[in-house]
This record gives C-alpha cells, structure tokens and sequence, in this order.
C-alpha cells in the first residue's frame, strides 16, 4: 500500500468508533495526535468530525515522518496487524454519474458470489 493510502487508512481506522478494532483507544488517540503533530502546528482537534489529516500542505518529508510515527508507535505496542470486524454499510450518498460506468465494469470483474446449493437439500434451503 502506497505511503499517504497507509497513512490515512490507519489515521481513519485511529478516529473511528470502531469497537472491534484491535487498537486500544489510548493508542488509537496518540497516533492521530502525533501524526497532526507533524502536519500542523494547531492543536489536534478534540470534534472527531474534524480529525482528518490533510496533507495538501505537506512534504514527502513528512508523509515518511508519519509512516515512521505509526510504525514505530504500533511495533512498541506490540501490532504487527490491524483488524475490526464491521459489516458493510449501505453507500453514504449517490456515486456520481461519471462513475457509474466504473462501478458497473467492477460488477462486472468481481460479481456477487452464485448461491450454493446443497444437492441433498429441498431445493428451500441454502447451505
């Protein structure tokens, strides 16, 4: 994964409310507010709506310096892997009308599973 995709992956998954994340919250707070640390030189913010790194402003420098910070906060912590466990979520709003030639190409590469049906079964049930 491309160094700023990490970076705001890990900060977006360090501001949810995720309650199956395998992160601590303390730890999930320290990373978020080190990495703002090095973007800007306001105060972290405390509204989670406005926890959001942006890094418009930013160099490579300090992309690598967040890459560095995340890394080395979750290897003292003992995190080789993230995971949560969260079901999908229905689409927050309407994909836009350029897109949707690109999203029915994906339905097109990666379609839905074929429901699988147990030969010894009615006919009714699914396996």
């Amino acid at each position: 994964m491309p160094d700023l995709q990490f970076v705001l992956f890990v900060s977006a998954l360090c501001t949810s409310n995720l309650e199956t994340l395998n992160i601590p919250a303390e730890l999930r707070t320290v990373v978020f507010d080190r990495c703002w640390a090095l973007v800007s030189t306001r105060p972290p913010p405390t509204n989670p709506k406005e926890r959001v790194l942006d890094f418009r402003e930013g160099t490579e420098l300090t992309l690598e310096a967040c890459v560095s910070t995340i890394r080395s906060l979750f290897s003292s912590a003992g995190v080789t892997t993230l995971t949560w466990d969260h079901p999908v979520s229905d689409p927050s709003r309407e994909s836009s009308p350029a897109a949707k030639p690109l999203i029915e190409r994906f339905g097109q590469l990666y379609p839905e599973p074929p429901d699988i049906v147990d030969p010894g079964s009615t006919g009714s049930e699914r396996a």
